[in-house]
């Protein structure tokens, strides 16, 4: 089956392009028959670096069912790759042909109780090294770190992690092949990080123009989770024990718009995730996006980021002849009107059309 490509190609000068046999070819094929014609913005497809397929909220493992119907939403509104930035289980065993892609990044590491109930496996500094290996052993190259979390004892964000440690494990990672992105909220966590040399940050609220400068120049990929940014008041007000950290989230969270500016300003290498699980069919990637823009992220900034600078980023494919036909395309340009990206007009992943729309 041969598709054709045409319209305005975001991230590439070509001009138009075919799917034949699930590939994206820039030469024009004589042997098969056009199925199918379509024209609009295209972009490579969609990819949410911060999402979770595989992760249950108890000690019992996901359904292969459920995990399917994860993807098979995010796949419906574009998004044709994933990061799974912590899971218990890996969704690359669920995944069928024409559902996104999945790259795992094992289970969430933390230490015992400084994280959320049943997400993380749970070790002491002195092990952390170890650990980082095990999961990256059963990965796909990226290991999750949650580098800081409100410690109740003291009443706020604390750093899990000595700096030895952290330095430890992402040198054993890195000896390894591996790369390392972490969880962090708190100001006090970023000298740590960068120390370590961390390839990813995960949220980056607290790092200062200082620390985003440095990022940007080691080019450390962050990811603004902006969506689960704007939920600081919420977790604020679910905290009324600990009003330390209620101010500092309330803080950040009056911060936002500034702190956002702030990170494109200083020419940070952005990915763009979700932070979503299970409730990808009314939160996903589509809403991140939105919320970045409404943020004041440019977005045209947001839309590479999500498609062909954030797939380059991460050495994944979109318009070399021979990669996997995975592409959205938009009846109206998402970069002049960011809430198209709710409604792509045709999305195919390996050559397979799959926008049955769901939200």
């Amino acid at each position: 089956m041969t598709i054709h490509l045409t319209g305005t190609l975001r991230g590439t000068d070509a001009i138009e392009a075919w799917i034949v046999d699930g590939r994206i070819t820039k030469e024009r094929p004589h042997a098969t028959p056009l199925a199918e014609s379509v024209s609009g913005y295209v972009y490579p497809g969609l990819l949410d670096v911060h999402t979770h397929p595989g992760l249950s909220r108890t000690p019992e493992p996901l359904a292969i069912e459920e995990i399917r119907r994860r993807l098979e939403i995010l796949g419906s509104v574009g998004v044709t790759a994933v990061r799974d930035a912590g899971s218990q289980q890996d969704a690359n065993d669920a995944r069928v042909e024409g559902l996104p892609r999945v790259l795992h990044c094992g289970r969430h590491i933390a230490q015992y109780k400084r994280y959320e109930r049943y997400l993380a496996t749970e070790t002491k500094p002195a092990d952390l090294p170890a650990e980082a290996l095990r999961q990256l052993a059963v990965s796909g190259g990226w290991i999750k770190i949650v580098g800081d979390w409100i410690d109740r004892e003291v009443g706020d964000l604390t750093p899990l992690w000595p700096r030895d440690a952290l330095v430890d494990a992402v040198a054993a990672v890195h000896e390894a092949g591996g790369k390392v992105t972490v969880h962090t909220f708190a100001r006090e966590t970023i000298d740590d990080l960068l120390d370590a040399g961390v390839d990813g940050i995960e949220h980056g609220t607290g790092m200062s123009r200082d620390h985003l400068l440095e990022a940007a120049n080691r080019g450390i990929l962050i990811t603004p989770t902006v969506h689960q940014v704007r939920r600081f008041p919420e977790f604020a007000e679910a905290a009324s024990k600990f009003p330390v950290y209620q101010e500092r989230m309330l803080g950040m969270d009056a911060q936002r718009r500034e702190h956002l500016a702030l990170m494109v300003e200083t020419g940070t290498h952005f990915l763009m995730g979700s932070d979503t699980a299970e409730e990808v069919g009314e939160v996903n990637l589509t809403d991140e996006l939105i919320d970045a823009v409404a943020d004041g992220m440019p977005a045209d900034i947001v839309m590479a980021a999500a498609s062909f600078a954030g797939r380059e980023r991460l050495g994944m494919p979109s318009w070399q002849d021979g990669a996997p036909a995975d592409v959205v395309v938009y009846s109206e340009d998402p970069e002049a009107n960011i809430g198209t990206v709710r409604t792509p007009a045709a999305v195919f992943i390996d050559g397979m059309r799959v926008n049955e729309h769901r939200k």
